[in-house]
């Protein structure tokens, strides 16, 4: 098992006191008991529901080489056998130990935030830039207060690339956590209506998002999504933030990475993209528009880096979805032929809710298949919540959907919309859909399922991916 921190290093970082001399080199970092590691050093962090330090018994029992506590829970831990670092606060002395790994590793570091696209984007950075050097990236969505120091404190000291996913749901969440990663480079993918329960307006999210230019290190460079509405707006905070390099990418005149051509296809997309002085043809393994754009941002990053284009984009080819975020399955029904099932149930706002509609209507159905549109809740939207749901009857009209299955509270007033369009069946329990889904799936059908994953839906797909054996397909290039 490979050292990630050297004992003396990983004490001094911390600043804390000791008790029990630390005796082993720290393998990993925890949180969580769940999925804690022989050798990982285990922080007792208190969060909204759980306080890490009533789980410091468990860390021993499971192999943790060192707990850090706060002070104030000594006497109750101190019996512990393993080493314990004693610090103030357990989350900053996190940070402490995130701010020298930065400093320690020379990696090329690559920030990423956006309403939309965002973890998609740091996958692929992070498939393609494998191909050049070790990357290192948040997992699934580490983004937020704790998920950003912890990814940076595991971070290699060899590692070439970093890739770091940084969100927010209110101001000021960004600026602290971009000044720890410090990077090279940072991407805003797009500014949308998300977490507008905490904003009065989507320039007051572009503000908030805008607090990632102030971490760019001096000579680095923002790279921001030309075809945003919002595009001038985020051009004048990066240069406000002292940023001298800002340069843009998608299918507007003024891109310095501009999209010329694209074709969409049921299972795939090719797309022809100006990079500099380099036309380059790309044929991707997932379809739809907004994919399109994520890819040409990966490009994008590349040249900034000075990294071989040509690489990344035979690289990009093979790149997939994650599950929740656009995976595609072609799973067999046991009175014979197929269905497409497309997970899109981790996260869901009206842009990319609209994204994904038009991607469910360019998807090809078999023989008397309908296209299924299985949506839940847009969370997070304020006092907009009720409009931007009915607003959807437009796209999923557009969209020669046949059958939806809503479930939620607000996805209710979208059911009072399209009862007179198409058959609507409405729960609001996500898990009361469910029965309704089994009843009417047919050889042929075209699935997808999407929502904020706070209302559930993701348990729809798991359910489903249970119940029915998937079949190998090249085209969707997954394997289970």
């Amino acid at each position: 098992m490979s050292i990630l921190w050297k004992r003396c290093a990983f004490f001094n970082a911390l600043g804390g006191s000791g008790i029990n001399p630390l005796h082993e080199d720290i393998t990993g970092i925890s949180i969580d008991t769940r999925t804690l590691k022989r050798g990982d050093a285990f922080f007792a962090i208190r969060g909204h529901r759980f306080d890490g330090h009533d789980f410091a018994p468990e860390a021993a029992e499971k192999g943790a080489s060192v707990i850090i506590i706060a002070k104030d829970n000594i006497r109750t831990l101190q019996k512990i056998s393993v080493p314990l670092v004693i610090v103030d606060n357990v989350l900053s002395a996190l940070s402490r130990l995130a701010t020298a790994a930065r400093a320690r590793c020379r990696a090329r570091i690559i920030a990423v935030t956006g309403s939309v696209g965002k973890t998609t984007t740091k996958e692929a950075i992070r498939h393609a830039f494998s191909c050049i050097g070790r990357v290192h990236a948040n997992a699934a969505s580490f983004n937020n207060h704790w998920g950003v120091p912890i990814t940076l404190a595991c971070m290699p000291a060899d590692t070439h690339f970093g890739v770091f996913e940084i969100g927010m749901n209110h101001k000021n969440e960004i600026r602290s956590l971009v000044k720890l990663v410090a990077p090279d480079v940072v991407v805003i993918t797009r500014i949308g209506a998300a977490h507008l329960e905490h904003f009065n307006s989507i320039e007051a999210i572009a503000t908030a998002k805008a607090e990632i230019f102030e971490g760019v290190l001096l000579g680095g460079t923002a790279l921001l999504n030309a075809d945003d509405p919002l595009f001038s707006y985020m051009e004048k905070k990066a240069y406000a933030a002292g940023i001298t390099h800002v340069v843009s990418y998608g299918e507007a005149i003024r891109a310095d990475y501009r999209l010329l051509d694209v074709q969409l296809h049921e299972d795939y997309a090719c797309f022809q993209a100006n990079l500099g002085r380099k036309k380059t043809m790309i044929r991707r393994s997932a379809p739809g528009y907004h994919m399109v754009q994520n890819m040409l941002a990966v490009l994008g990053i590349a040249d900034v880096l000075n990294i071989d284009i040509e690489r990344i984009a035979l690289a990009l080819q093979d790149f997939r979805p994650v599950n929740g975020r656009g995976a595609r399955y072609r799973l067999a029904l046991p009175s014979g032929g197929t269905f497409l099932l497309i997970d899109e149930s981790y996260n869901a706002n009206p842009v990319s809710m609209q994204a994904g509609l038009s991607l469910l209507g360019k998807s090809s159905t078999g023989d008397s298949g309908r296209r299924i549109a299985v949506l839940g809740d847009m969370l997070e939207l304020g006092r907009l919540s009720r409009e931007a749901h009915e607003n959807l009857a437009g796209p999923v009209r557009d969209s020669g959907i046949q059958i939806a299955f809503l479930g939620g509270h607000a996805m209710k007033y979208l059911a009072d919309i399209l009862h007179d369009d198409l058959q609507v069946y409405y729960r609001e329990v996500a898990s009361d859909l469910l029965p309704l889904l089994l009843d009417h799936l047919h050889a042929g059908d075209a699935v997808m399922v999407k929502s904020s994953n706070g209302v559930g839906f993701s348990h729809i797909v798991t359910a489903l991916l249970e119940r029915y054996r998937p079949i190998a397909d090249k085209n969707l290039g997954f394997s289970l």
